[in-house]
């Protein structure tokens, strides 16, 4: 028993370590890069050595196992190709393949070669005993039947064999692209790449620049070099591709995507809604549920705005001079904007916001003090709201026609209150949410209390915010027992909350 279970964990161990193996060929990415520059019988370049150093470097921060060949003679050319061929045909049919190549290039008879520093050439019929075919490259990568191969070829520069006859074609030739394959130039098939003023290539340069955008497709990165190759050449230069891929490929990995969970779509969407009513008790109400969440600042500074807009009247605030002292924050704005209303209900909207505020101890004290010396307080410091139009001062006196008591029957038209007095009220369930889109945990079957946590005190203190000429427009907006129940609490804040 004790052997077939040692033989059970081995068989799993062995599985373990196929699967890892499996995963790590599926993710594998092999390069060979070659760049040459030092020239003997024809002339040297300046920046291919680099152009390929520059590839090198970023195709290994992208995940790449690189071979790097700098300034190769043809033997040293041919061997690098081969040992690529055969990693690449062992590496698996999910491995990616790149190959790059900077230095001089050149075509014959429709075919490209690509030349190492040692080539020496007096007869074009002896091109492919001196070069490498580019074709060759192909057919390597080919051979692995892997999913993607990418042949970068920045090797257009000018024709180093001008004087050789048969040789006097430009640039190289467009190859076809076996399945699976994206062909890259760095300029149009028969035209004259440039090697550049700077320490790289136009081409290169944008190559390695746009292959680090996180999730690009691999035929926009080559959009996005076209158009700065053309930019930067001021048109004479356009890069060229050709494509028979099957599969998608991206040089760098997509930024992953924030995954939200249900309770924070839920937020998310609660405060979309509110953010959009604009209305400062839906806010508030909000706050109380998430205070600590990730939107609480957003929606104390917009709580703030709101705030000082009814406090200033809209249009005079739009008119006011601005202040020669900038706000630091929200808090501090809405502090502010009840010091310059000097009224009881300002002072209690910003305790309202922010309970354990930075100012909570001096609007308690504002508060208590305007509470003491006028028992209500229907406009800033004491003193009579300015005229009202005629419309408004009787849409007041309707509002506070009473009396209106806590142990008083309410006379409404809201068949889910009528009769009750305000004490019975707030235990009542609402008929439908206070923030649009809550769902209905947070509210169904649960009494107003739970989300006010009315007090008698509390109750008197909303029903003062509505005495305020400034705050009547809140009478209007939407509430779970009509726009009756607001008009009751002005009533009764009217008569002193008796």
């Amino acid at each position: 028993m004790r052997i077939l279970m040692i033989r059970v964990r081995l068989m799993l161990l062995a599985a373990v370590a196929s699967c890892w193996a499996a995963a790590a060929l599926a993710e594998e990415r092999l390069a060979l890069v070659i760049g040459n520059s030092a020239y003997g019988a024809v002339p040297a370049l300046d920046n291919p050595v680099r152009d390929a150093r520059l590839m090198a470097e970023v195709l290994e921060g992208l995940g790449f196992d690189v071979t790097l060949a700098a300034d190769a003679k043809q033997i040293e050319m041919k061997r690098a190709i081969a040992q690529f061929g055969r990693k690449l045909r062992g590496a698996g049919e999910e491995a990616t393949g790149l190959f790059y190549y900077a230095g001089h290039g050149v075509q014959s008879f429709g075919s490209n070669y690509l030349l190492p520093v040692d080539v020496a050439l007096a007869d074009a019929a002896d091109l492919d005993l001196m070069a490498i075919e580019a074709q060759s490259v192909l057919r390597q990568m080919a051979s692995a039947r892997n999913r993607t191969n990418i042949v970068i070829l920045d090797a257009c520069r000018n024709n180093p064999f001008e004087a050789v006859a048969d040789l006097n074609e430009s640039g190289l030739a467009e190859m076809k692209a076996p399945t699976g394959t994206f062909l890259a130039y760095a300029t149009a098939p028969g035209d004259v790449a440039l090697d550049g003023e700077g320490e790289n290539s136009p081409f290169t340069e944008a190559l390695a620049r746009e292959i680090k955008v996180p999730g690009t497709p691999v035929e926009q990165v080559f959009k996005q070099v076209r158009r700065a190759v053309l930019e930067q050449s001021g048109g004479r230069q356009t890069p060229w591709d050709t494509s028979s891929l099957v599969s998608d490929f991206a040089f760098a990995a997509a930024a992953p995507e924030v995954v939200m969970s249900a309770a924070e779509m839920e937020e998310a969407q609660i405060w979309a809604s509110i953010k959009a009513s604009r209305d400062a008790m839906q806010i508030m109400l909000f706050l109380r549920g998430y205070g600590d969440g990730r939107f609480a600042d957003e929606a104390r500074a917009l709580l703030a705005e709101l705030v000082q807009e009814e406090l200033q009247g809209g249009t005079a605030a739009a008119a006011a001079e601005p202040s020669d002292e900038p706000l630091q924050d929200a808090e501090a704005a809405m502090f502010k904007a009840a010091q310059d209303d000097g009224s009881k209900a300002a002072y209690e909207a910003y305790l309202m916001a922010y309970p354990e505020g930075r100012f909570a101890e001096a609007a308690a004290a504002g508060a208590a003090a305007l509470a003491a010396g006028a028992g209500q307080d229907p406009a800033a410091g004491g003193e009579a709201p300015a005229a009202a139009p005629e419309a408004e001062q009787e849409e007041v006196k309707l509002a506070e026609a009473g009396p209106v008591t806590y142990a008083t029957p309410l006379d409404t038209g809201v068949a889910e209150i009528s009769g009750l007095t305000l004490a019975e009220a707030v235990t009542r369930s609402p008929s439908f949410p206070p923030i649009e889109g809550l769902p209905e945990s947070y509210w169904k079957d649960q009494s107003c209390s739970n989300c006010h946590q009315w007090t008698r005190e509390r109750l008197c203190t909303q029903g003062n915010t509505y005495l305020s000429l400034n705050m009547q427009r809140s009478l209007g907006k939407q509430h779970p027992f009509g726009g009756a129940f607001k008009q009751v609490l002005k009533s009764w804040a009217a008569g002193g909350c008796q």
